[in-house]
């Protein structure tokens, strides 16, 4: 069966939706997947860039729409503007292999994955990032839906740690089996549960995650090490509680790991909870290393002119 497109659409190539008649330029690729390619495009008239996924089949791109409209309506009954909603446009257009093909259109989310996120911004916002990813998972919670397919590459991270879930192939509604995930993340694989989607298969994923990025080199190690009958949570617990960097937030992962949070909204605040204890945030999340910078300098100068104005003044 055939996994992904065999062509690509060059830069410049036009897609205009067969029944919207929206007209999208492509810029250049993105990435693609097991269902699909998602290219960066400008919108023609507005200047502005978008993220366009073409799907190779009907009725699995369309779960993926049902996932983004589904936020959507939560987010309109939360009151939350238009200017924040994730999906933009869904069409067909017809493709040069004269071949209709579905699409939908995203806002593009300018970022890192999670793993370069941290590396140039430092561990320091872990916490932070952390947070608002279980309030991203929660609000998908709260429409009915899993994204089951939570990894690393699958969280891109924006400014001053704002995260966002990327590829909903994977998102699942509730009750139903998981429809994509990646072993290693994957509940079943470490006989701690079903393949069946509800809020703990996603914060299971979550703190694998976690130690995903801490202990990548000892997790990859245990998961080979391991005869699949003797993989259980309780190993990724002792793993988290023997990890310098997670030792911490043991408590907070073994729950996770073991499905006892309610929700996502509960974990969060449990979340929350841990990061006031560990002093890891106050108010507003920590000052960028280029502010503390342009901090420094600001002082710098402005003790420089306080100087000057001593000496100047008889």
């Amino acid at each position: 069966m055939t996994t992904s497109f065999e062509w690509t659409l060059p830069r410049g190539t036009v897609i205009r939706g067969k029944w919207k008649q929206g007209s999208y330029r492509v810029e250049r690729l993105l990435g693609e997947g097991a269902n699909g390619k998602v290219f960066l495009v400008e919108r023609e008239r507005e200047r502005m860039l978008y993220a366009l996924k073409i799907g190779l089949d009907t009725v699995d791109l369309q779960s993926e729409v049902n996932v983004l409209q589904s936020i959507a309506k939560q987010k309109q009954k939360r009151g939350v503007g238009k200017s924040s909603l994730f999906l933009i446009d869904v069409d067909d257009f017809r493709a040069a292999d004269g071949k209709e093909h579905p699409f939908y259109v995203m806002r593009y989310i300018k970022g890192l994955t999670l793993a370069d996120y941290l590396a140039r911004s430092g561990k320091e916002w872990f916490p932070v990032v952390g947070f608002n990813l279980l309030g991203k998972l929660a609000e998908l919670h709260e429409a009915g839906w899993a994204f089951g397919d939570l990894k690393v590459e699958n969280v891109l991270v924006g400014d001053y740690g704002r995260p966002e879930l990327v590829d909903y192939g994977g998102a699942t509604a509730f009750g139903k089996g998981v429809r994509q995930f990646t072993e290693i993340y994957d509940r079943g694989y470490w006989n701690a549960g079903k393949r069946t989607a509800d809020a703990a298969y996603d914060l299971f994923s979550f703190a694998v995650l976690c130690l995903q990025l801490h202990e990548s080199r000892r997790l990859a190690q245990l998961s080979a090490g391991l005869l699949p009958q003797t993989r259980t949570p309780d190993e990724l617990a002792k793993l988290a509680a023997t990890s310098t960097a997670l030792k911490p937030l043991s408590g907070w992962l073994r729950k996770a790991l073991y499905g006892e949070f309610a929700n996502a909204r509960e974990a969060a605040v449990a979340w929350q909870q841990w990061m006031h204890r560990a002093g890891a945030v106050t108010a507003s999340p920590p000052a960028p290393r280029w502010m503390k910078g342009l901090f420094a300098v600001s002082a710098a100068v402005l003790a420089t002119t306080i100087y000057w104005l001593l000496r100047s003044t008889p």
